[in-house]
């Protein structure tokens, strides 16, 4: 048996940015993580032992933008542990089938400028649309740093230019009521209502779905955001991939003292006298915390799975029961896949390799996004025409492939379970090797269509089903982000409202992690305000 202060289950960076502030105000942390390398969805592996190990990719997140809007890597100063950021510029290239593309750039001017080569009416339209959704992301923004029911904190983090944003966006009855109408609102909604051309409604649709909603979802505007970050602070990449963060938080966690080991499956939270005391792993090892345990793992995990049901029933009777029926999961979740290229794809519609630095994404129309979500609600497999979200790191980061190649991540939306095939395949999801390895191909065969010298580029290949990243990262339904990012289970409902503060009803057990405010994404706010909540809890005031 180990004895340490806190103990938290999954090392993905949430949690070890969580540990690092534990850390610095003198706590003893020791971080569990089932798989044989930290970072959870965080990490940059070489994946392809029959090639070159210069060839590294991104296993799951790559673009990081919702990190610049909190304090993490200034007050943790992780550049001092070799971190160093790269941002893209262009962000995004949606190249379509007539050879022309949609282009966005950090500068807003820019990107009228290109837009009003085909659309003067649209490039105007952007830039208002821009800027009130800059103003929206201002006026939430210090929500996003505050434990969402903590109404104090949240007050505190309110600045002069906040309020302005809050006053821009709903400062009359007029305001108010539009902005209410657009977040009950769907995606497509608000496009129609701003814009004409596809060319630029199509992308707008394909980034804001990266919340897992098909763009008639209404309630779901909110990933619009998505949009404005793009140029308020933009979208970067680690260098040497995203698993360069997790590596700067894992050396400043074992600089302050931190215990970090792998292999270790949480089976079980020992709870006694309604508290939680310590955990035990898959070989009966314990390790007991004196001050509490925190969960970087969903909360549906950690209480249907991890916790015995009578000692859940002991101080919530009804907590199980609405973790089971109340948190919604659409059944969506990602096929990925990860290609070594021996050179460049040429875009038709490309001008120049630059135009390949950021996001590309495979998006011909509004209806063609719709298409790739809805019809993975109804568990079938959108592939006969693939909208996809795909990056070309070594554009951007040489040091990840061999001199002159390059790497290639795909991110294709695919149903966890598939209609009709319930009971087989890996974890009766359906999913077999044989069935990804033809989804991926008819994914190739899609891009070939916009790049044609990709076929013979690929000299290595590797497919991940949603059901293989579900097993990897441990995530229910394969959901990265715990539970859908919808509306109804945000800020203060997030995952429900009477845990939505990181807290829970057994007492020195916390949660943190995607699943918790304000979700998902690289950020390390989850982890960050999990911290703050549980050091007041300590009397350790921040």
């Amino acid at each position: 048996m180990i004895t340490t202060d806190v103990v938290i289950i999954g090392a993905g960076h949430n949690g070890l940015v969580c540990a690092a502030y534990l850390l610095q105000r003198g706590l003893g942390v020791t971080l569990l993580e089932k798989r044989e390398v930290p970072g959870g969805a965080a990490t940059t592996e070489a994946l392809m032992p029959e090639l070159s190990p210069q060839f590294r990719f991104n296993r799951c997140a790559i673009d990081h933008e919702f990190i610049f809007l909190g304090p993490v890597l200034q007050e943790l100063n992780l550049a001092q542990y070799g971190l160093e950021y790269l941002f893209c510029d262009p962000s995004v290239f949606c190249p379509g089938l007539d050879g022309q593309a949609f282009m966005s750039y950090r500068s807003l001017e820019k990107t009228c400028a290109h837009i009003a080569t085909y659309s003067p009416r649209d490039a105007e339209k952007y830039r208002q649309f821009v800027n009130y959704w800059t103003d929206l992301l201002n006026a939430v923004q210090p929500a996003f740093n505050a434990p969402p029911q903590a109404l104090l904190d949240l007050a505190l983090n309110y600045g002069w230019e906040n309020l302005k944003s809050v006053l821009a966006i709903a400062g009359s009855k007029t305001k108010a009521l539009d902005f209410i109408r657009t977040m009950i609102g769907s995606p497509e909604d608000v496009l129609n209502e701003w814009f004409d051309s596809e060319r630029v409604k199509a992308p707008l649709a394909r980034l804001c779905s990266e919340i897992g909603a098909p763009p008639s979802q209404k309630g779901s505007s909110s990933g619009m955001m998505m949009v404005a970050m793009r140029h308020l602070e933009g979208i970067a990449r680690p260098k040497g991939g995203t698993g360069a963060l997790t590596e700067a938080l894992v050396k400043l966690v074992q600089a302050q003292g931190g215990k970090i080991l792998t292999d270790q499956t949480v089976k079980r939270v020992l709870v006694e006298n309604n508290q939680a005391i310590g955990v035990e792993v898959a070989n009966g090892e314990q390790y007991r915390a004196k001050k509490g345990v925190i969960s970087n793992i969903d909360a549906r995990r950690l209480f249907l799975q991890l916790v015995e049901p009578g000692a859940l029933a002991k101080v919530n009777q009804n907590l199980g029961e609405r973790l089971e029926r109340r948190t919604v999961n659409n059944n969506e979740a990602i096929l990925k896949i990860d290609c070594a290229l021996s050179g460049l794809p040429h875009f038709t519609a490309m001008a120049g390799p630059e135009d390949l630095t950021g996001t590309i994404l495979i998006a011909d129309s509004v209806r063609h996004v719709e298409e790739a979500h809805a019809l993975i609600a109804l568990g079938q497999i959108p592939d006969a025409n693939p909208s996809l979200y795909l990056d070309i790191p070594t554009v951007l980061d040489p040091t990840m492939a061999p001199p002159g190649q390059h790497t290639l991540w795909i991110e294709f939306f695919a149903p966890y379970r598939i209609a009709g095939l319930e009971g087989t395949g890996l974890m009766g999801t359906g999913w077999t090797d044989e069935l990804k390895e033809k989804v991926a191909d008819r994914v190739i065969d899609k891009l070939t269509d916009y790049a044609p010298n990709l076929k013979s580029l690929i000299i290595g290949r590797r497919v991940e089903s949603p059901a293989e990243l579900a097993q990897r990262l441990g995530s229910y339904n394969g959901n990265v982000y715990h539970l859908d990012m919808s509306l109804d289970q945000m800020m203060f409902l997030r995952p429900l409202p009477e845990i939505a503060n990181y807290q829970t009803p057994i007492k020195n057990l916390y949660l943190t992690g995607a699943g918790t405010h304000p979700g998902g994404s690289i950020s390390g706010m989850p982890g960050r305000n999990c911290a703050r909540v549980f050091l007041k809890q300590q009397r350790r005031f921040w």
